[in-house]
């Protein structure tokens, strides 16, 4: 182990605050690494901690993903790279019901599992935020609703995996 204590309960970690271009998190989540990457894949649990409005997801290189909500609506993205158990990165788009067909249309999105003790530690990371082509207040506000965002989903994911057993 890296000296961390040993915990048996999730804890979302911010590792550094948004700086210029990137938001980065880390949770320990007392569950197996497969059950963590079903929870972070599949779209009936992306559901309950990320997209209640619903979700349709191809968790393959190149495949397309989309996060809905009733308020914000639709969010188009590619998966670029998943590695089951281990690595889950895609663009995903800055505004709703629109396919990015540029990177400044999108940030990367990472999520990184490796097994730590009875669990398993989850890294996060969306990048790109500064290449955005938009205002650059409107990139600080991405950044900040994103920041509360994510640590909010990834404490939901947390627990759902945790409390999980399939």
């Amino acid at each position: 182990m890296d000296g961390r204590e040993q915990r048996d309960s999730a804890e979302v970690v911010a590792v550094t605050d948004t700086v210029d271009d990137r938001i980065e998190r880390e949770v320990f989540v007392p569950a197996p690494i497969d059950r963590v990457w079903r929870v972070l894949t599949t779209p009936e649990h992306i559901r309950a901690w990320y997209a209640p409005g619903g979700c349709e997801i191809d968790p393959h290189p190149g495949g397309r993903l989309r996060f809905r909500w009733d308020e914000h609506g639709e969010f188009h993205g590619q998966v670029e790279r998943a590695v089951p158990d281990t690595l889950f990165r895609f663009r995903l788009a800055l505004e709703p019901d629109h396919a990015p067909s540029d990177p400044g249309e999108a940030t990367l999105v990472e999520f990184a599992l490796s097994p730590e003790g009875r669990g398993t530690r989850l890294r996060f990371a969306e990048s790109g935020i500064r290449a955005l082509a938009v205002p650059d207040d409107a990139k600080a506000k991405h950044a900040e609703y994103a920041t509360l965002s994510w640590t909010s989903a990834l404490e939901e994911l947390a627990a759902i995996a945790a409390a999980s057993h399939n």
